[in-house]
């Protein structure tokens, strides 16, 4: 059946070649011949902003105008909700999650603590720290596994200082370090130096001046915490560092250090420590063991004891058993919060932004107290959704609707966090968000270890992480304590089966469908295509639902095509998420492939009209000679991999950064053995 089309809505099309409204076939067809043929002509016109082409975020946000046409949105996209994949039915199979029992019976005081520290703590008693300070106290070596946010920084800090007062021989400064603390990012120092809050303690991180430190190490420091890379820095640079009266040697977050890579740098430090001082305690603290963080307990502890806090009830060892974790039960299962609701919805790529973005305004928005963090792959992907956020969503959630009181709505407040940003900058975002009641934290994993950032409740992966573990602490930054807290995991059609892949490691996700976020949009008026008829939200159905979709759509993508800058910002985001995409590990390949990804529906998830060409072109000029398309796919995507916010030095990591292998002699999915 032909359809009519007024001349109004022809022009309003993507730059019709002639002044007739083209075809249905070709309007609709992403593949026509002459599409192709005026591309280029058309992202000139669309950089040179004429008035009747492109539509401006500002003026579709502040409003109804004066005239009609500036009333009307301008739908120049094709339909999101055509030409996508069949969404699958989701069989969860139901699993018997790992529990672990937060707070234990006993109080402090039963605890064979001093009276003076007992009377710090009002709260009450932990189960990974009723379990771990007894042991501690009695001089033995540990490594102890316990869930994120369960309490395992007080788990050794009050041992370390229990220790320390009771030291006949009075403390002085100039005495050097008694305990080493080693932790794998700047944020997790800061975060336990905070909860040390001694007198003589100080941290040493990357991204703060050399010569500062070295004045601090002249003075005396008792309890050093630091970062690995680091404190090898000052070990290999500054003279006046000694170890010999060491009496604790703590590894906070293990397993995090190992994947950092810093495998070479805890090498050094312990022949540093172990040739200045042979006896002392040490401590390996991690939520979840791995193969590599059981290698590092055989060099580094002696006689340990092995403590963990899961359930009886669940098929765990006894948690003051005196062996080795290596039984795959304890690799295979991971312990979470029993008040988190754990989620996870299907979205085809084409939607994945408008639904991200719809959940956003959803919790944020129009409801009260909630707080977020949306995890992404790299840091080109977090500073692209800060900056397409802040100029759409941002400054629509300022302007209230001549429908809407402005109390009904909450204003939205978005950060971000990720390695390349300079340290006071990293410093000043974790303490504001650390200290706000509401807003969103865009970040990459940097912020997935041993941050505690209170008031949380809910945890977005928009990308899939790369492991279990990984999933494990990133949803672990919220429920922590006791605390309730959500976290969503938006996965594509093909993706559905990592499910299952979670569900093989004992984690039980419930399904959210797609139309139940998108439906949040009818809430808003401005999402509202113009029409002669106003049209109640109350009254909305599945079809309204998608236009206001659309047009949240074509937000986006007017921002993003308002000039050469921001389609350059998408292409290179969308260079960062293919790259990070063929990274994910081998077990994980038939589900993450870049084979399975339709680049034109990826495009559209980043704001861009069509899908862009020739995105590795200057990557070729470069390496001309190199043989097969492989060989530089690897080298490319293991540079985007270290440059994602991973590593804890950042973009000017000094001497962590050259300590990288090389990329070319090395795949993204190979592991380094432990001390090889």
């Amino acid at each position: 059946m032909k359809r009519f089309i007024s001349p109004a809505k022809a022009t309003k099309r993507k730059h019709p070649v002639s002044g007739e409204a083209p075809p249905a076939k070709r309007r609709h067809g992403a593949s026509s011949l002459s599409a192709k043929k005026t591309s280029s002509k058309e992202t000139q016109r669309t950089y040179k902003g004429s008035a009747h082409k492109t539509l401006s975020p500002k003026k579709f946000l502040d409003g109804p105008g004066s005239g009609k046409r500036e009333e009307k949105p301008c739908i120049k996209t094709s339909s999101l909700f055509k030409n996508n994949p069949e969404i699958p039915e989701l069989h969860r199979p139901v699993v018997k999650q790992a529990r672990e029992q937060v707070f234990a019976p006993e109080a402090f005081h039963e605890l064979g603590l001093h009276p003076h520290l007992v009377s710090v703590f009002s709260f009450g008693c932990p189960s990974v720290q009723k379990q771990s300070i007894p042991v501690l106290l009695e001089g033995r070596d540990a490594l102890v596994r316990s869930q994120t946010g369960s309490g395992k920084t007080l788990a050794y800090c009050i041992p370390v200082v229990q220790s320390l007062q009771g030291l006949k021989s009075k403390i002085q400064r100039g005495d050097g370090p008694y305990a080493l603390v080693l932790v794998p990012t700047r944020e997790v120092s800061t975060e336990s130096f905070r909860t040390c809050g001694l007198q003589y303690s100080h941290l040493l991180m990357g991204g703060e001046k050399r010569k500062s430190e070295k004045a601090r190490l002249r003075k005396g420091i008792n309890i050093l915490i630091s970062t690995p890379g680091r404190l090898v820095d000052h070990i290999k640079s500054t003279k006046n560092i000694h170890f010999g009266r060491i009496q604790w040697l703590v590894l906070d977050e293990a397993d995090r250090i190992l994947d950092l890579g810093f495998e070479k740098d805890i090498t050094v430090i312990l022949n540093a420590v172990n040739a200045e001082c042979q006896k002392r305690q040490n401590v390996l603290l991690s939520a979840t063991l791995t193969e590599g963080v059981t290698r590092l307990a055989d060099i580094s502890l002696h006689n340990p004891v092995s403590i963990s806090v899961l359930d009886e009830s669940c098929d765990q060892p006894n948690p003051k058993e005196t062996a080795s974790p290596q039984t795959g039960t304890w690799l295979d299962s991971f312990a979470i919060p029993e008040s988190l609701d754990q989620h996870v919805t299907l979205v085809p790529s084409k939607l994945r932004l408008v639904c991200l973005a719809a959940f956003i305004l959803q919790k944020c928005k129009f409801e009260k107290g909630q707080k977020m963090i949306v995890f992404f792959s790299s840091c080109e992907l977090v500073e692209f959704h800060y900056s397409l956020f802040l100029h759409t969503l941002l400054s629509h959630s300022r302007v209230p609707t001549s429908e809407q009181p402005p109390s009904a709505s909450l204003p939205l407040k978005f950060l971000r966090l990720h390695g390349n940003l300079e340290q006071e900058e990293r410093t000043a975002v974790f303490q504001e968000f650390s200290q706000s009641r509401t807003g969103v934290l865009l970040c990459t994993d940097v912020a997935a270890r041993g941050l505690d950032l209170p008031q949380v409740t809910w945890i977005v992966q928009y990308n899939a992480p790369s492991s279990p573990a990984e999933y494990i602490h990133r949803i672990g930054r919220t429920a922590r304590i006791g605390c309730r807290g959500s976290s969503l995991l938006i996965l594509a059609p093909s993706e559905a089966e990592y499910v299952n892949s979670l569900a093989s490691h004992k984690i039980n996700i419930s399904e959210i469908k797609m139309e139940d976020i998108l439906s949040v949009l009818t809430r808003d008026d401005c999402f509202k295509r113009r029409k002669g008829a106003a049209q109640k939200s109350h009254a909305v159905g599945p079809q309204e639902i998608r236009e206001r979709a659309t047009v949240l759509q074509t937000v986006f993508e007017d921002y993003v095509h308002s000039s050469e800058k921001t389609v350059s910002w998408a292409k290179k985001a969308l260079q960062s998420f293919i790259r990070a995409y063929a990274t994910y590990p081998r077990e994980l390949k038939p589900i993450f492939h870049v084979r399975y990804l339709h680049l034109g529906h990826i495009a559209k998830s980043f704001g861009l009209r069509d899908a862009p060409r020739n995105l590795g072109v200057s990557a070729v000029k470069r390496r001309k000679k190199t043989p097969g398309k492989h060989r530089l796919a690897v080298g490319e995507l293991l540079r985007s991999e270290y440059s994602s916010g991973l590593e804890a030095g950042g973009a000017k990591g000094g001497k962590r950064g050259r300590q990288q292998p090389a990329p070319s002699k090395q795949r993204p999915w190979e592991r380094r053995k432990l001390f090889s």
